[in-house]
């Protein structure tokens, strides 16, 4: 009876082993095969196309392609003020002034817009206590026509400084930098063939400045040549790296996201009138010169006293001074007649 039983229980523990086995070979061979997902379907938003920022666009912004968009927004939030697509034309919005700020993903109204023919136009693209200036240019010092409306720019000034003898000293330097276009010649916006920008050579260029910078440039276009320098979009932000590195700028403890933004968008945009670099001829030719010319010529040496010269042998000459007695000077000068 006790031999059954433990037939019974060592047969049971085999049919276990067996079981286990034959699910842990199941789940091995089943490992390989991807488990289904859920596929989700993605409905597209119904309602309008609205034109909206792309970013956050604060005032005296000039309205590029990259800054906007059309996207779907709902029926019943659309406004009779905002641009639908369809309707408006974002081609002919281009160019124009943000007058109002607009948040990133805000719908763009009628109203927050200046159109470059509206009254007020260069006004509005203006910063607070900005000013505009214009500057003559030609195809060398307008950067061959690739400045468009919206670029920034450094202005350098070339001289050529003469003096009273010996060559002139060339110099250039650059006087003021990250310059904001506003308009060359009279125009706001850029023309495109065929989706490629059109290049044009223009006789002025715009640019958007600080009181004294508009002094600094106005003196400037009398003292010499004036250039611009088309800068690269990535300056602004190494420099404003090393701006905040340096403690030049500082964001609050507390800030909040968009005042952060906005103290961060102000440092990278300002124009800059100090620390600026220069260099002279000597730097670039051995056979020029480095220092500045003397302006004034050398002085003259005083002039000689004219009249004839006598000559007396000394030892039949004497001269008594009380009653000692010296000889008198081998060579007399006479006065000049008249004296």
């Amino acid at each position: 009876m006790d031999m059954d039983r433990k037939k019974v229980v060592i047969l049971g523990a085999l049919i276990v082993a067996i079981g286990t086995g034959l699910a842990a070979l199941s789940l091995v061979n089943g490992g390989d095969e991807p488990a289904p997902q859920a596929v989700a379907q993605v409905v597209a938003p119904k309602g309008p196309q609205v034109l909206v920022a792309q970013r956050a666009l604060p005032v005296g912004t000039i309205l590029t392609a990259d800054s906007v968009s059309f996207q779907p927004w709902p029926k019943e939030l659309v406004r009779d003020a905002y641009y639908l697509d369809g309707e408006a034309d974002i081609a002919s919005l281009l160019g124009t002034v943000v007058r109002e700020p607009v948040t990133a993903g805000a719908p763009l109204t009628r109203g927050s817009l200046v159109s470059p023919k509206d009254r007020g136009f260069l006004a509005a693209a203006l910063g607070p206590g900005m000013r505009a200036i214009t500057v003559p240019v030609d195809i060398k010092s307008g950067v061959g026509g690739f400045i468009f409306p919206g670029d920034r720019v450094d202005v350098l000034l070339s001289q050529s400084l003469k003096g009273a003898e010996g060559p002139p000293l060339n110099t250039v330097e650059t006087i003021v930098r990250n310059i904001r276009v506003l308009a060359t010649d009279q125009s706001t916006t850029t023309t495109k063939v065929d989706g490629v920008t059109e290049v044009k050579t223009f006789r002025t260029v715009t640019v958007e400045v600080t009181p004294r910078i508009a002094e600094k440039v106005t003196v400037a276009q009398t003292a010499g040549e004036v250039s611009l320098v088309l800068r690269s979009l990535a300056d602004n932000q190494t420099e404003l790296d090393s701006a905040i590195a340096s403690g030049a700028v500082k964001v609050p403890e507390g800030a909040s996201r968009a005042e952060e933004d906005r103290i961060l968008r102000q440092a990278s945009t300002r124009p800059q009138d100090g620390a600026t670099t220069f260099v002279t001829g000597g730097d670039v030719s051995r056979f020029q010169r480095r220092s500045v010319p003397s302006m004034t010529p050398a002085a003259p040496e005083a002039p000689r006293m004219a009249g004839p010269t006598i000559s007396a042998p000394q030892s039949g000459v004497r001269i008594f001074r009380g009653s000692k007695a010296a000889a008198a000077p081998a060579t007399v000068t006479a006065p000049a007649a008249g004296s």
